[in-house]
């Protein structure tokens, strides 16, 4: 009887284990973020988040296309063959965030609502308007790049700010004290911990 309880007792830290999810914000110096820098006097305009540390499983609200900067949505983003392959000198900060195995299946839950169906999906140019006049503008199936992020998070039950997803931006994020930087520099330059 005794060895199951310990056997339960294993479960259940397995199941509340610590885990980590990347906070990745970059500045690729296009002339969209030079225009949202120019307003924010933030160094960095452009959220993700990564259920890996490498970043090779990393997902945002962005350019669809490389070359296209009108055509956004819900995007996988890869470093080595997407948009930041465009811009070899962008700057980034990477967060790490701690949560626990059960948060992460609840953020992967929310995830795979916006895979199945990211056809659908727009980029929320009016929110980012929103944010600088302090108002959410909200539509269905329409986020930009931070609101993206913090409605994940938001979701899953892990509140970071006491704010609508709508009125976070990238720059709230360098600014929780529950997300530890693990690196700064070239996203270029980044070279993930084995």
């Amino acid at each position: 009887m005794e060895e199951n309880s310990e056997h339960d007792k294993g479960k259940i830290c397995k199941m509340t284990g610590d885990q980590s999810v990347f906070i990745l914000l970059t500045n690729t110096g296009t002339l969209f973020t030079r225009l949202i820098q120019g307003y924010t006097k933030a160094p960095y305009n452009h959220a993700s988040i990564s259920f890996t540390r490498d970043l090779s499983e990393m997902y945002s609200f962005g350019r669809k296309h490389p070359s296209n900067p009108l055509n956004g949505g819900f995007v996988k983003e890869d470093i080595q063959t997407g948009t930041y392959s465009k811009y070899p000198n962008t700057t980034c900060v990477i967060y790490k965030l701690q949560v626990t195995e059960r948060e992460v299946e609840k953020m992967k839950r929310v995830l795979h609502i916006f895979i199945r169906s990211q056809q659908k999906y727009l980029y929320n140019i009016l929110g980012v308007i929103g944010i600088a006049l302090k108002e959410p503008v909200e539509f269905s199936n329409s986020y930009f790049c931070s609101q993206f992020v913090a409605e994940i998070l938001d979701r899953s039950g892990i509140k970071l700010w006491n704010k609508l997803p709508a009125l976070v931006t990238p720059d709230d994020f360098r600014q929780s004290g529950r997300l530890e930087l693990i690196y700064q520099g070239k996203l270029s330059e980044y070279k993930p911990e084995e």
